[in-house]
């Protein structure tokens, strides 16, 4: 049979997305999945997206990893699905949805998709790092010459050294000036680097308030495919109204045998 599929990208975060609102589509088919992300035989993304239906809400979020198995909550994912249902007429400038990690809320303007996402409290700063969980967990850890720093090798050494099969993803950070830095993110799942993290910025803009790197609570971030912000409002160590805001574009719609 015949896929109809979108490719959509935010930051360079690219993904696969599928209207599944009539239930079609076989979400245990992790071969299916890993071929439509595979960049020599299939689509090629770092992640595939279902738009499904949600009683109440715009809609549902289901996102895979490139490996096949469904994920944690992908940030870019998310705000690249908030303009493919603008794509499809579903919303407007607004929208509610439901993913994994819950309930999400996000406005579209001009092709910026400001993202809502989780509040997050528990943090845990290790000596020279810091874990924390904005809808996927980040090991978020300031380095020096970012540029030149070997992501796969290192983010590969920590995601499983440290944390075990079950893993992390693995931020690493170089502060630019007060409110300015730069991330590099190792995915697992994707097992490799990629342009951009939605959840792994967050990750890092709040780690940084949280070890007062910074005092600001607007963060801008350059990663390796463009430029996203994070703002929060932080009260009593709970990190609340957090927003991730960028470009998320509409790359090209095609159909693939599956």
């Amino acid at each position: 049979m015949k896929l109809t599929f979108y490719k959509f990208q935010g930051t360079g975060n690219d993904f696969v997305m599928v209207d599944n609102r009539q239930n079609l589509f076989d979400k245990k088919d992790t071969k299916l999945i890993a071929f439509l992300c595979d960049r020599r035989f299939g689509v090629g993304a770092d992640g595939l997206i279902l738009l499904e239906n949600e009683d109440g809400l715009d809609f549902k979020m289901v996102y895979f990893n490139s490996d096949g198995n469904e994920s944690t909550m992908c940030g870019n994912g998310g705000r690249c699905l908030v303009s493919f249902a603008n794509y499809l007429g579903i919303i407007e400038n607004s929208a509610s949805f439901n993913a994994i990690d819950g309930l999400h809320k996000a406005s579209i303007k001009e092709g910026l998709v400001s993202l809502q996402m989780k509040n997050v409290s528990e943090i845990k700063e290790k000596p020279n790092a810091v874990f924390l969980d904005t809808g996927s967990p980040h090991h978020v850890q300031l380095v020096a010459n970012l540029k030149d720093f070997n992501v796969k090798k290192e983010g590969a050494r920590l995601r499983y050294g440290v944390y075990g099969e079950k893993g992390s993803n693995i931020n690493f950070v170089e502060q630019i000036d007060a409110v300015n830095f730069s991330v590099r993110t190792y995915e697992r799942g994707v097992e490799d680097e990629t342009l951009s993290c939605g959840t792994g910025v967050t990750a890092a803009a709040i780690a940084m308030h949280k070890t007062a790197k910074t005092a600001g609570n607007e963060i801008y971030i350059k990663a390796l495919g463009g430029d996203l912000t994070i703002r929060f409002d932080v009260e009593d160590g709970v990190y609340s109204n957090v927003f991730l805001t960028g470009p998320a574009k509409f790359v090209f719609k095609g159909e693939i045998d599956v």
